[in-house]
């Protein structure tokens, strides 16, 4: 059994690609209307919502053998002082339902432009309040000694409804245009994190980034105009930057990147 805290962009079609993999699959949404959607897909639907103000916990939905942690900070939207408490709480029913093992979505955020290439073996210094929001989460499950946490640092996120030409479109003087990209596509979140799951790989971080780094500049007008949309301009210097390495995704989980050369994949992927 494998609960999916979070079924959003990512986590909604990770289940649906569990549920075809024969697993059975809890999933978590915040609101009713997605409930249905959920039970069409195979998964066993649930409301929980962690907020304080309208807290909706279901015990019984981390009855399972695996936990995977799916819920942004949000701090755009002001939830972020929230996270870490929603966090606490999920540790503290990991530990009553005596779950041994849990997969903790984070972010390459946790790194900040160090202007160097930084590998799973790099010590974070977030210079984000998300950045440190995550770190401050990575930390309260690595600290914790009933089970053991695999955590994904995930690049940007590429995929269905989130086109890289849409990201910049018509956009000009965009500061930065020599700085490398640090991308991942669903379909390698989600290859991802079933290697995790079928190799019973937890304990380790993954940084989760394609091995292409192409300038902001070039990937970001070519994703622009293969998508039809108005090319953005940018200032073509190098400021802060970070190239972030995945070393142990092809060391630990042997996983090859179905996504490794963006060119390529505005022409199929998108």
């Amino acid at each position: 059994m494998i609960s999916i805290l979070g079924c959003g962009w990512y986590g909604l079609p990770l289940a649906k690609a569990l549920v075809n993999s024969g697993y059975e699959v809890k999933g978590s949404t915040t609101t009713a209307g997605k409930i249905e959607q959920l039970a069409n897909a195979g998964i066993e639907p649930y409301i929980l919502d962690l907020s304080a103000d309208r807290s909706t916990f279901p015990d019984d939905f981390f009855d399972t053998d695996v936990l995977v942690i799916a819920i942004p900070p949000k701090t755009r939207s002001g939830e972020g002082e929230e996270y870490l408490s929603k966090m606490e709480k999920v540790v503290a029913s990991v530990k009553r339902h005596q779950i041994s093992k849990v997969i903790l979505i984070s972010s390459t955020g946790v790194y900040a432009d160090m202007n160097k290439l930084v590998d799973e073996n790099t010590p974070p210094a977030p210079d984000t309040t998300s950045g440190k929001i995550l770190l401050a989460a990575e930390t309260l499950f690595q600290q914790q000694s009933g089970f053991k946490t695999a955590i994904i640092r995930f690049g940007g996120l590429v995929g269905p409804g989130r086109h890289p030409g849409r990201f910049f479109a018509g956009k000009q003087d965009v500061a930065n245009g020599l700085a490398p990209v640090n991308l991942i596509h669903l379909d390698d979140c989600i290859g991802i994190t079933r290697a995790i799951i079928d190799k019973n790989a937890y304990g380790h971080i993954f940084n989760a980034v394609a091995p292409h780094h192409p300038t902001r500049a070039d990937f970001y007008t070519q994703a622009a105009e293969k998508g039809g949309l108005a090319l953005p301009g940018f200032i073509l210097k190098l400021d802060n930057w970070k190239i972030v390495e995945s070393k142990n995704v092809p060391r630990i989980l042997a996983y090859e990147y179905q996504t490794d050369d963006w060119y390529t994949a505005l022409d199929h992927k998108f």
